[in-house]
């Protein structure tokens, strides 16, 4: 009995998992305002190798509109600009020594629409991924049951308990979405 409550305790830890990196999408998502986050895919090509912005410079956020790339090495101030701009971010570095400056433009209407699509599809890939949990989780309570390691009731007790957690994963899930929704579209 206690190695199924420790795979319901798994099953919630990967469905949770799935909503962290949920909100990691989200938190790259740009909405008008400056968030360090939001050169996390940035990736600078230095020293011969393909490397995480946050790997050659510090990044902050000094005003809520703009974001400053202090850059270590100042051979490396050209590459990190060019792999901001084509990280196609719809952001223009402003080179002043060692620190870039991007200044964070107003969304447009269209592209607000274009962003809510994305947290959409990140919100649906998420809520797959939990499914898939899910599907996982009930195929291995139908295996115990199967092979006579589990009662009937118990299957059916665990399996309420296994769709009780992805109901309430997938609403949170929808709730993070309604609340990255509502931020894209604050003009």
């Amino acid at each position: 009995m206690s190695l199924i409550a420790h795979d319901i305790n798994e099953v919630e830890k990967r469905m949770r998992a799935s909503l962290d990196a949920l909100k990691r999408e989200f938190s790259g998502l740009r909405t008008g305002r400056a968030s360090a986050n939001l050169l996390d895919p940035v990736h600078v090509m230095v020293y011969g190798a393909r490397m995480p912005l946050n790997q050659v410079a510090t990044v902050s956020v000094p005003e809520p509109r703009m974001i400053s790339v202090q850059v270590w090495d100042r051979s490396n101030v050209t590459a990190v600009d060019k792999g901001i701009r084509e990280a196609n971010l719809g952001l223009n570095p402003i080179m002043d020594g060692q620190i870039l400056r991007l200044p964070i433009p107003s969304l447009t209407a269209d592209r607000r629409q274009e962003l809510v699509k994305l947290a959409h599809k990140y919100a649906e890939q998420s809520k797959v991924a939990v499914r898939n949990v899910r599907r996982e989780a009930m195929d291995l309570l139908k295996k115990l049951e199967k092979d006579g390691k589990m009662s009937q009731d118990d299957h059916r007790g665990h399996s309420e308990k296994v769709q009780e957690l992805t109901d309430r994963i997938i609403k949170e899930v929808d709730s993070t979405l309604v609340t990255k929704e509502a931020e894209i579209q604050k003009v």
